[in-house]
């Protein structure tokens, strides 16, 4: 029941990122109620739609976070995107996937959210921008950002309810603003993210109450 109501939710998103991105549409023929997208904005529906399928048809949480990823990069051009997980504890993110950062940059060291304070922030739910990741106080590897050629960085929450699981950030070579556009893209594929690492845990959850219940039934039939 529950995957089924993540089913519903994904859907129900998918709606709302096309209908949010329609109100902005240029009309080419009022008369007949024709919109027309310009090349950046088609870019997002695709990439938006190839993700959604693969959330909607996938329980592997590793398969849909690469996806993401990798859209991300492609459709905003930018450098890299990566997706880190908040840890048990609550105090250090760990990486889930990345696309376009080096090997190096990636074993710079922990992610502590008591030493990020971009992440404190979104971990709040806030969307957090970063001009210049490499003299930002707040983020906190500036020297790694320098060594990796990073410099504006666009981070949003993952969140399940009011509760924030991770962070998705997308990282631009330049200094660079980022249009309302493309942040309601990063935002809408960070919700995504979050329902398919959600459908990936409750699946779990059913299959080791299942193998519970027919080990239980099997002792049961021993006796």
């Amino acid at each position: 029941m529950f995957y089924f109501e993540n089913k519903l939710m994904c859907r129900a998103l998918i709606f709302n990122f096309f209908w949010q991105f329609s109100l902005t549409w240029p009309i080419g023929h009022p008369e007949k109620g024709v919109v027309i997208m310009t090349g950046k904005e088609k870019d997002f529906f695709e990439a938006f739609y190839e993700v959604a399928k693969v959330v909607n048809a996938s329980l592997d949480p590793s398969r849909v976070l690469d996806e993401i990823v990798k859209s991300v990069v492609e459709a905003m051009n930018v450098k890299a995107c990566s997706l880190r997980l908040l840890d048990s504890r609550r105090k250090q993110l760990v990486m889930g996937a990345a696309f376009g950062l080096s090997e190096n940059y990636m074993r710079k060291g922990p992610v502590l959210v008591k030493e990020s304070g971009i992440d404190q922030k979104a971990l709040r739910g806030e969307t957090i921008y970063i001009k210049d990741a490499q003299t930002d106080p707040d983020f906190q590897y500036g020297a790694g950002a320098k060594a990796e050629g990073i410099k504006s960085v666009l981070v949003v929450p993952l969140m399940i309810g009011k509760r924030a699981i991770g962070v998705l950030r997308a990282y631009s070579s330049r200094v660079r603003e980022f249009r309302d556009k493309e942040i309601r893209f990063l935002e809408a594929l960070a919700n995504l993210s979050a329902i398919a690492l959600e459908n990936a845990r409750l699946h779990q959850a059913l299959k080791t109450n299942y193998d519970l219940l027919i080990a239980h039934k099997y002792r049961l039939d021993d006796n």
